[in-house]
Order: structure tokens, then C-alpha cells, then sequence
């Protein structure tokens, strides 16, 4: 079992080499690598697992883990790139975040003074320009999907934050909706307190964990 952990480490990172291509793309790289670290770790797999054919099994074990590895993950495409300029752009000096997480998700972090009062789960007037950006990213990418993560403070007891936090990505699943963003593309949760980023204990702690956290995805292609 050892070796095919050290075989595994060794041609993870010689996939990785695959960033380094001049001539591909961003997303051809993104899947360029997810598909080579799969036919590796297929390829060792099958060798490892095989009876009396370990030529037949690396064969095989390449072409299944190149799919799993190619399907995998999420392309963090020319229209993602693009998508997340925009928002930096609408977001600029506003306290909300637009980042590319490491699973090449785009995440937009909307802290407590821009979308919700305390205990409270109705849009803000000052949320409204950043969402109304948002839709009309999502709708000229369909192929898109969204999360939509509530969270609150640790002030009042779950039964009131669980469903609290719950209700606050709900009502920007609604106004995404209202705007044409098709439902079936958005999932929601609720995280209640139990994902704070900040200490609790002081005020402007508190406020940073009254957020609501947006995800924006693209699946790779086989």
C-alpha cells in the first residue's frame, strides 16, 4: 500500500506540470490536469489491484480515471474570469468579497452591513445593485450553478439562528429568481453560528459573521 501512495505523490505532480503548457488555455488546463492525475491514479490502482493481467487493468484503470479526474472539480473559465472582474468592479469599496476559491468556484462573501439587519432576513436597498449585477451574469451563462450559504452571530440560541440563516439565503434566492435566474440552478443553506470567522465576543466580530456567502460554479465537461 506504501508504494502506491508514493507513486501517487510522483505523478500528481508531474500532472501538475500540465500548468506550465504555453500553448493551452486556463480551462484547458484545469481539465488537462484533473484528467491527467485521474489516469494516474487509475493506472497505479489497476496495476496494484490486478490478478494475472497488469497490463489489461493499467489500460483500463487510465481511461476510468482520466474521466472521474477530467469530470471532477469545477473550470474556472474565460466567462468565470470575466464574471469575477464584473463583480470586483460593482463591489469596489463596498466591503463585499470576490474571490476564486481553491475549487475554482467564484464565492462572493456579503457581509452584515450590505445585506441583512440584525435578526432580520429582508434585502437591504444597498444589496439590490450587487445582486441585480449578479443575475445578469448568471443569465448569459446558464451553465452555471449557484450556492447560496446564510450565517448568523452567536447572539440568540439555534433554534432561532438555524432557520434565521436559512431564511437569508432563501430571500436571495428570491430576488436571483425574480430577476429570471432559474431556481433549479440555485441551491440554499443555512450554517446557522457554527461557521464564524471572526470572535464572537466583540460587536464587530459579531457583524463580520452576519454574512451570507454566494457561490458560482461551472462543472467540468467530460
Amino acid at each position: 500500500m506504501k508504494k502506491i501512495i508514493v507513486s501517487l505523490t510522483a505523478f500528481t505532480f508531474a500532472a501538475g506540470g500540465l500548468v506550465g503548457c504555453a500553448n493551452m488555455s486556463e480551462t484547458q488546463r484545469d481539465t488537462g490536469v484533473g484528467a491527467g492525475i485521474g489516469a494516474v491514479a487509475g493506472a497505479v490502482i489497476g496495476r496494484a489491484t490486478a490478478g494475472g493481467n497488469k497490463s489489461k487493468s493499467t489500460t483500463t484503470g487510465a481511461a476510468v480515471g482520466a474521466a472521474v479526474g477530467a469530470a471532477g472539480g469545477y473550470l474556472w473559465s474565460q466567462h468565470m474570469q470575466k464574471q469575477k472582474a464584473e463583480m470586483e468592479q460593482a463591489t469596489a469599496g463596498t466591503g463585499i468579497g470576490v474571490s476564486q476559491t481553491a475549487d475554482n468556484q467564484l464565492k462572493v462573501d456579503i457581509p452584515s452591513d450590505i445585506s441583512f439587519d440584525t435578526g432580520r432576513y429582508d434585502i437591504k436597498p444597498n444589496m439590490r445593485p450587487v445582486l441585480d449585477r449578479l443575475a445578469s451574469g448568471l443569465n448569459q451563462h446558464p451553465v452555471t450553478t449557484i450556492t447560496i450559504i446564510g450565517h448568523t452571530d452567536s447572539t440568540g440560541s439555534d433554534a432561532i439562528n438555524n432557520p434565521l440563516s436559512v431564511n437569508r439565503a432563501a430571500s436571495v434566492r428570491d430576488y436571483l429568481t425574480a430577476l429570471g435566474v432559474s431556481a433549479q440552478r440555485i441551491a440554499i443553506d443555512g450554517r446557522g453560528s457554527r461557521q464564524p470567522i471572526a470572535d464572537n465576543s466583540t460587536a464587530s466580530g459579531r457583524a463580520v459573521n452576519r454574512r451570507v456567502e454566494i457561490f458560482v460554479a461551472e462543472a467540468a465537461q467530460q
